[in-house]
């Protein structure tokens, strides 16, 4: 991988009639989110948009420019309705062709005179595309530009995502630390926790999340940080500030 940088920010395209429908349910996202923060690529926008060449073109564009890497998942199998490689090559106006790499890659699993039709669609490729080797099935995803194109199967996009990493810029890893605002509602300690996490913003994010489990309510502050030291200066401040609420509620 190359050098690190500070900040390498991400988006996600799912693309699938099929998704927006309900009938699959999406596995891709949430392990796209973990890997791309264990190399320190901040996930910010997810969107899912139908097999329609105009709202992949349109809503590729907007990615591309707006974030460092866009990962798309979906779209480049064999089949009629698997249009994601033509809507990325018209995304960014080149021509797409069949690929002999990819051909080269496939018949490590199909015979020549089982490339029928169908799957040499999966040989095509953007012009001036790096190939992302898929040692699952073989047939390739790619990356054009700063957009990564990948297969929606979650095992086939697992393998693909591995062989991408290796053509990406990576950041600082995020770090995080959670604490338990154990025995006090939200409303207790939200004009609090919002004056901190003003005055760490710099350096920081701070959320409140509420949860219920083990037939309770929870609820979690996490502190987010790229240094050690910022991190434990926030969570510190949040610490301090749960200790005086609860002092003040056992004293009534």
């Amino acid at each position: 991988m190359t050098s690190q940088v500070e900040t390498v920010t991400a988006a996600i395209l799912v693309i699938g009639d099929e998704i927006l429908s309900g009938r699959t349910k999406d596995k891709n996202i949430g392990y796209i989110a973990d890997f791309l923060g264990n190399l320190g690529i901040d996930l910010r926008e997810v969107r899912i948009v139908p097999d329609e060449e105009a709202e992949i073109v349109g809503a590729v564009n907007a990615l591309r420019a707006r974030y460092t890497y866009v990962f798309t998942t979906g779209g480049i199998g064999p089949t009629h309705d698997d249009i994601t490689a033509d809507s990325i090559a018209k995304a960014f106006g080149v021509g797409i062709e069949e690929d002999p790499r990819a051909i080269k890659l496939m018949l490590e699993r199909y015979k020549l005179e089982d490339l029928n039709p169908a799957r040499r669609r999966m040989a095509r490729i953007p012009v001036g595309a790096d190939l992302v080797e898929n040692p699952v099935s073989k047939a390739p995803g790619f990356k054009l530009g700063n957009v990564i194109v990948m297969a929606g199967v979650p095992s086939v996009m697992h393998a693909m995502l591995d062989n991408a990493a290796k053509l990406l810029q990576t950041g600082t890893r995020m770090l995080f630390e959670t604490i338990e605002a154990e025995g006090l509602p939200e409303g207790a300690y939200a004009a609090a926790l919002g004056s901190i996490a003003e005055a760490h913003a710099a350096a920081v994010s701070i959320g409140s999340y509420p949860l219920f489990q083990d037939g309770l309510f929870r609820n979690r502050i996490v502190v987010r940080g790229r240094t050690q030291d910022a991190v434990a200066a926030a969570a510190g401040a949040v610490r301090g500030m749960l200790a005086e609420l609860r002092a003040r509620q056992n004293a009534l």
